[in-house]
């Protein structure tokens, strides 16, 4: 029996790899709930504001960071296996939503507990975001490895800023309309009208995070190459 050692570069993947697919996947539980963020906006005359957009955008900046990060160390390969290993297990976790929605719940008078309703009404909705986040994840993480990779083909080492923001800019805007349509107007909780007024914020607001976010993309390359991979070996 042989001794297998895991490297630091290999535990670094690991960690990157869980807090990807933890904050993908809470995301996915969290989004049946809209939220009003109380920001106004005078643009041109036009009075903008309060948005209204779903709770879920708030793991998702952190995706595409990671996305980015371990695009820039571990490859497009890897940020490609990850995507589909993220995908199936978002699809489990609509398997195992399914099953608990469809065992009675035993009610307790008096306790805080969910009864059926309840819990019917959080993580039945979730379903359809599910499936929607399933399809938008795929196509926009993907398309953010495929852009992210063609920018530094072309940039090489420099304007980590460029490649980090310009393929968040296209991959967030096909997440934040795909995952709305099919996860809320679809099932009928969510009016077209709703669904064009909220998927612009959405938008807007996930890439305004990601832009704030940029300080820590030079951070992560900061603390990574110094302290995991001591600025030799990049893992392909």
């Amino acid at each position: 029996m042989s001794n297998y050692t895991i490297n630091k570069s290999q535990w670094l993947f690991v960690f990157l790899a869980g807090l990807f697919i933890t904050n993908a996947v809470t995301a996915e539980l969290i989004s049946n709930k809209l939220i009003e963020i109380p920001l106004n906006i005078n643009l041109f005359g036009t009075e903008l504001g309060p948005f209204v957009t779903i709770v879920g955008i708030l793991p998702w900046p952190i995706v595409f960071l990671l996305t980015d990060l371990l695009n820039e160390f571990y490859g497009y390969k890897a940020v490609k296996r990850l995507s589909w290993i993220t995908a199936i297990l978002i699809a489990y976790c609509f398997i195992i939503v399914g099953l608990a929605i469809q065992i009675p719940a035993y009610e307790i008078e008096g306790s805080s507990l969910s009864d059926d309703y309840s819990f019917n009404k959080v993580f039945g909705q979730a379903q359809m975001v599910i499936v929607g986040s399933i399809c938008a994840f795929l196509v926009s993480q993907l398309l953010d490895a495929v852009l992210f990779k063609w920018i530094k083909s072309k940039t090489g080492s420099k304007y980590i800023w460029l490649r980090s923001t310009g393929s968040t800019v296209v991959s967030q805007l096909i997440d934040s309309y795909i995952v709305l349509y099919i996860g809320f107007v679809l099932p009928g909780s969510l009016s077209f009208s709703d669904f064009m007024t909220i998927a612009p914020t959405n938008y807007v607001l996930k890439l305004i995070i990601a832009i704030l976010l940029t300080p820590l993309i030079y951070l992560g390359h900061y603390l990574i190459k110094k302290f995991v991979l001591n600025q030799k070996s990049e893992v392909r």
